[in-house]
This record gives structure tokens, sequence and C-alpha cells, in this order.
């Protein structure tokens, strides 16, 4: 008798440890599929994948409980939420689970240039009294003590109008408030998982492109060493995913916003919204270089809290000689692995771009945190030797965790380390 309920257990067990595979498909609400979606259960984003070009999608996993959370996101969409049961079939015969994303646009221009401008608030003493009362209530919700985050950020790099390639990184990030220069919050970000998702095509396309002809020209072996070095050689993609995190240090930057009110507009939205707007334009070395910053806090219009947060950006850049760039500078280029024979020819002369940014906040125990992050970059790099490279980055980054308490600084070791990249082809 006790042999058989052992023997009951064990296969009870092995059962527990059989994976299973999850799959769907994503779309748009035209029905149009949605390449390089991210799928991840909400308790291990490490598991997750990446649509191929017909929107479908497939991650192997132990058995999950059928009501697990499993998050699927693609930027300029809102987040959709299905469950592990929704994407096991019964029999092969079943169709595959369709996921449908709504789109939610990333800035919020549109929303504000729609907005009436209220003549009244638009006095000089009256938007004083609005602003000041704005900043107190973001001293009040944001916290004074450290925070720690984990999050699943996205880095979609894109190039004539298709995705080429996507970066998904698992982090934690401890943000330190006011611990920063000038009195900004400090961000440390630590990697924890990283894949890079490719399509086999694209992958060999882009790997041909900045290699030129040496790459035809080398032998097998020589030609996949090449290849996994361009694909592992920098950690670029590090910078751009704390960088989106660090963008938006809103008790800093409104404070230093508020020494001009001629910058500021107000606008009127429905639903009990205020949008505060301040525009500032960046001019230096005799023009060179020029930057127009339009920044939205859309705030309740009762108690003066900041709901979300929009950014644009527009950023022009002359180099009459061209200038070579130091190794930090060239981190922004590498997302699209530039071998180290372009980069060491390479010299900017020119440099245009816009860059839309959103955040949108999250309240817990009387105190706001971020809940999104997401970012569209669109720029045109002109360099010597003819090198024109046109760089399309969508990016978006949502909290899976929050711990509020006992939360210390990284240490150098834990920032520092280098982040491993698994690379993945999609099909």
């Amino acid at each position: 008798m006790l042999r058989n309920i052992h023997i009951f257990l064990f296969l009870l067990l092995s059962l527990a440890l059989q994976a299973a595979v999850y799959q769907g498909r994503v779309v748009d609400q035209d029905g149009q599929p949605v390449a390089y979606a991210t799928v991840y259960p909400e308790v291990a984003p490490e598991l997750g994948t990446a649509t191929n070009t017909d929107g479908s999608f497939s991650f192997e996993a132990a058995t999950l409980p059928a009501s697990t959370r499993i998050i699927v996101s693609f930027i300029g969409y809102e987040k959709s939420v299905v469950t592990a049961g929704d994407l096991v079939p019964l029999t092969s015969d079943l169709s595959p689970f369709t996921v449908i994303l709504k789109e939610q646009p990333i800035a919020l221009e549109e929303t504000v240039v729609a907005a009436k401008k209220s003549k009244q608030r638009n006095k000089r003493k009256e938007l004083s009294a609005l602003l000041y009362a704005v900043y107190q209530q973001i001293e009040r919700d944001f916290p004074d003590d450290p925070v720690q985050y984990q999050v699943v950020s996205d880095v979609k790099m894109q190039s004539e109008g298709s995705t080429w390639g996507m970066e998904q990184m698992i982090a934690n990030i401890v943000v330190l408030p006011e611990a920063g220069k000038e009195g900004r919050d400090s961000v440390q970000f630590q990697g924890r998982f990283c894949k890079r998702f490719f399509s086999a095509e694209k992958r060999a396309q882009a790997d041909s492109l900045l290699a030129g002809d040496k790459l035809e020209r080398m032998e097998k072996k020589s030609k996949e060493k090449f290849m996994r070095k361009a694909a592992n050689a920098v950690d670029s993609g590090v910078v751009v995913h704390r960088t989106l995190f660090a963008m938006g240090n809103m008790r800093y930057d409104f404070e230093q916003a508020l020494t001009d009110y001629r910058h500021w507009t107000v606008s009127n939205e429905s639903e009990g919204e205020t949008v505060l707007t301040h525009t500032e334009k960046i001019s230096k070395y005799l023009g060179c270089f020029q930057m127009t910053f339009t920044r939205h806090y859309i705030v309740d219009s009762r108690t003066y809290a900041v709901r979300r947060f929009s950014e644009h950006a527009d950023v022009k850049i002359t180099i009459p000689f061209g200038i070579k760039l130091n190794a930090d500078q060239l981190e922004m280029l590498n997302l699209i692995n530039m071998s180290d024979q372009q980069i060491e020819k390479f010299r900017l002369q020119k440099m245009s771009g816009h860059i839309d940014y959103n955040t949108i906040y999250q309240r817990r125990d009387g105190h706001v945190y971020t809940l999104e992050k997401n970012m569209k970059t669109r720029a045109l790099i002109l360099g010597s030797k003819k090198a024109e490279i046109p760089v399309v980055i969508k990016a978006t980054q949502r909290v899976t965790g929050l711990q509020t308490s006992g939360v210390k600084p990284l240490s150098d070791s834990q920032i520092t380390r280098r982040v491993k990249r698994e690379i993945v082809e999609i099909y």
C-alpha cells in the first residue's frame, strides 16, 4: 500500500514538472498581425517570448496554473492580460487563441492641441498659484525614500518601416530620491535577464549591411564568430533601458521650470483633468545644437495630483567638420551593432531627431509610483564616408514588481555586471 502511494506521488510530481506549450496569435483591432509583441507570464517574465511576423507566438514552461496572468504588450497599444488556460489548446484541432491589442497613442500631443485654453487661468497671478499648488502636491505624492522596481523593458529597432530586432530585458531599478547630480533622483540599474529577438532574414540583412563585403568574403567559421561578436559586442541596450526609466524626473524638472511663467500654458480637458504645458528652447555652440522640449503634466483638476506625464523633444545637431565620438558617446549608436571597423571610421556630422515620451503612474499607500514608461525615437544620423543611419527605436517599460520598504542601494558589482544576452530567432 505504501509503495503504491509513493508511486502515485511520483506520478503527480512528474506530471507537475512536465513542460506545457503555450501558444496564440496577436493582432490589432483591424485583424492585422502584430510582430514583435512581447508575451510573458507575470510571475516569470524570463520565460517570455516575442511574436513572429505572422503575430504567432509559442513558449514552453513547466505547467502553470490555468489562472496565471499572461501579459501581452507592444509599444503604442494597451497591454492585454490573458490566462495560461487560454493559451493551452485542448486538442490540435483548435485554432490558436487570438489576442487583440487596442491602440494606445504614446504621446498626448493631439489631446493637448485639441483642448481649449482657459483665458482666465492664463493670467499670470492665477497661473502662479496653480503651478505652486501642483508643485506642493508633487512634493507630497512622490516618496522621499528609496524605491525598488522590477521591470520588463522592451526596445525595438526599426528600419524602413519594419522591425528587424527587439531586445527584452528584465531588470531591477533602485530610485534614490534627490541623490543624483543637482538634486535629481539617482537611478541605479541592474539587468538580470536579456533576450534579443531577430527574424533570420532581417538579422542577415542587418549583419550584411553593417559588415559590407567583408562578411561575404569570410570563411564560415570566421563569419559565425563575427556575427556572435556583433550580437554581444556592447552593453548599449542597458544604456537605453536605464535612460528610459531615468527620464521625467518629476520633482526636479517641475521645480526648475517654475522659474519663468512665460514658458507655461494651461488647458482644460474633460473628466476633471487639467493640462499644464511647459515649452523650453535650447540653442548652444553658435546654433550648432538646437533642442525644443515640450512637457505636458496631466493633473487632477480637484486634487492637483499628476496622473500622467508626456514629453516631446526635437533635436538638431550640426558639426561643420564632423567629430570623432568617444567610446561613451558611441554607446548610443551601438544598438544597431556597428562593427569595430565602422566605429573607427565614423565621424558624426549631422543628427536630427524627434522623441515622444510618456509616463503613467500608479498610487499606492498614499504615494505615487511609476507604472509604465514608453518612448518613440525617430532619428537620422549623418556621418563621414556618406554614412547615413536612420534609426527608429520604440521602447516600453512595465513595472511587474514594487518594493517600498527595506530598499538598499545596489552595489557597484550589481550595477556593472555584464548582462548575458540570449539570441532568439523568430520565424
